[in-house]
C-alpha cells in the first residue's frame, strides 16, 4: 500500500491558522495518508499538543507595543529581519519537503511554503482570508494609503497565485467577513474559491453542557457571557485587565467566564466572584461557545467564524491598529451580528453597556441564528478535505 503525504504549514502568530489546519489534518489522515506540520511561535507547541510532529522555522511576524496594539514603527524596523527569516524559511522548507516528499502542500497564510513548493514542482493549496495587507484606519484615510493597499494587494496576490488554488475559508458574498482583505484584487480572481468556514461547528451534547453548568455552578435561567481572548501574547493581558475591571459593572444575574488564551496555561478554573470564573487556558471552550448568550472576542477570523456557526451574538474588541481584525469587526457590525468596541481608551463600563444592549434587544440573536442557518449549507471542512484528497 503506497503511503500518501500531506504537508501542513500554518502561519505561527495566534492559534487560528494552526487550529484550522489541525481540523483538516484530523479529517485527512488515514492509515495510508501521513501528515506533518511546519510553523513557528506559539503554534509549534499548540500543534504538538495535538500529537503532530511540527518542524520549526524562524518567525516572520508583526510587532506589538507594550499596550498590546499593533506597532507600525516597530514592524517597519523589522523588515530586514523579515526578509532574512523568510529566505531562511524557504531554504528550510525546501530541505524538509525534499526529506518528507509530500504529495501536496497545504498552507494557511504562509507564503514561504508556497514558494518552496513551486520551486520543487509540488502542488500546493493556500487557505487565506487576507490577500492584501490592510493599513491602519489612520493611514487608510489618506488617498495614497488606499492606493498602496491596492498596489500591495495585486503584488501579494500574484505571489499567492503561485499556489494551485486559493481557498477562502469564508462565506460567499454578500456575507464575506473578510471582504476588505479579498474583494477587488484582480490578480487572484481566477484562483479563489469560497469554501465556507473551516472551523467546524461542534455538536455539543446536552450532557456535556449540564456537566459544565454543574462545574461552574451556573443556572440556565441567567445569561452567560464568555470572554474568549486570543491573539499574540502581548495583546492579551491589557484587554484581560480591562475585562477584570469591568466586573464591577456587571448586573448580579450575569454569569461569565474569562479565558486568557494562554497556550500551556493553567486549565483549572479560578473563581473571581459568585458568578465569574477565570481560565489561563480554557478546556471547555466549545461547551461555553454553545451555552453562552454572548461571546466577547477579538477580531480574529477563525474565532468569529466559530461564533457565527454557533449562532451567537458577538461583542468584538479588535486589537488596536490591527487592520484585519478591525475590518472583520466592522463587517460583523454591518450585518447585524453584534457590537464593535474600540480597544483604544476603552472604558470598562462600555463592555458592560454593550452586554446589556445585546441582552435587551433580540434583533442580535435573531440575526445570528439567520446567518448560522446560511452557514449550515456550506461544509467548509469537507469541501477542503475533498480538494486535498483530489491531489493525492
Amino acid at each position: 500500500m503506497m503511503i500518501k503525504k500531506v504537508y501542513f504549514t500554518p502561519y505561527g502568530v495566534g492559534l487560528g491558522h494552526a487550529s484550522r489546519l489541525i481540523t483538516i489534518a484530523e479529517k485527512v489522515k488515514t492509515n495510508n495518508i501521513n501528515v506533518k506540520f511546519s510553523s513557528f511561535g506559539e503554534a509549534v507547541d499548540f500543534i504538538s499538543r495535538y500529537g503532530y510532529h511540527c518542524n520549526e522555522v524562524p518567525p516572520v511576524e508583526f510587532s506589538w507595543n507594550s499596550q498590546g496594539s499593533f506597532s507600525m514603527k516597530n514592524s517597519l524596523s523589522n523588515i530586514p529581519s523579515w526578509f532574512k527569516n523568510f529566505t531562511i524559511q524557504v531554504v528550510k522548507e525546501v530541505e524538509m519537503m525534499l526529506k518528507f516528499s509530500p504529495n501536496i502542500v497545504v498552507s494557511d497564510s504562509r507564503l514561504s511554503s508556497i514558494v518552496s513548493a513551486k520551486l520543487l514542482g509540488i502542488p500546493s493549496l493556500v487557505l487565506l482570508n487576507q490577500i492584501k495587507l490592510l493599513l491602519s484606519p489612520k493611514l487608510h484615510s489618506f488617498k495614497v494609503g488606499r492606493f498602496f493597499e491596492n498596489l500591495n494587494g495585486e503584488f501579494i496576490g500574484t505571489l499567492w497565485s503561485l499556489s494551485n488554488e486559493i481557498l477562502i475559508p469564508d462565506l460567499p458574498p454578500p456575507y464575506t467577513i473578510s471582504e476588505n482583505n479579498i474583494w477587488n484584487t484582480n490578480s487572484v480572481l481566477k484562483k479563489i474559491k469560497y469554501i465556507g468556514f473551516i472551523s467546524p461547528k461542534m455538536n455539543i451534547s446536552e450532557q456535556r453542557i449540564i456537566k459544565v453548568m454543574n462545574l461552574l455552578n451556573f443556572s440556565k435561567d441567567k445569561p452567560i457571557i464568555f470572554f474568549h481572548i486570543s491573539g499574540p501574547s502581548k495583546t492579551r493581558l491589557p484587554i484581560v485587565k480591562k475585562i477584570l475591571d469591568a466586573q464591577k459593572y456587571f448586573k448580579n444575574n450575569i454569569q461569565y467566564v474569562i479565558s486568557e488564551g494562554k497556550p500551556n496555561g493553567d486549565m483549572e478554573p479560578h473563581k473571581l466572584t459568585n458568578n465569574g470564573w477565570y481560565y489561563e487556558w480554557c478546556p471547555i471552550r466549545d461547551e461555553l461557545f454553545a451555552m453562552s448568550n454572548i461571546l466577547v472576542l477579538r477580531g480574529g477570523h477563525t474565532t468569529m467564524s466559530q461564533a457565527i456557526q454557533f449562532g451567537k451574538p458577538i461583542i468584538s474588541i479588535p486589537i488596536e491598529n490591527h487592520a484585519e481584525q478591525i475590518s472583520n469587526s466592522c463587517k460583523i457590525k454591518k450585518i447585524g451580528l453584534g457590537i464593535m468596541l474600540k480597544d483604544h481608551d476603552l472604558l470598562s463600563e462600555k463592555i458592560s453597556e454593550a452586554i446589556n444592549e445585546i441582552l435587551n434587544d433580540n434583533k442580535f440573536t435573531s440575526r445570528s441564528i439567520e446567518i448560522m442557518q446560511f452557514c449550515d449549507k456550506l461544509n467548509g471542512v469537507q469541501n477542503i478535505v475533498n480538494i486535498v484528497r483530489s491531489y493525492i
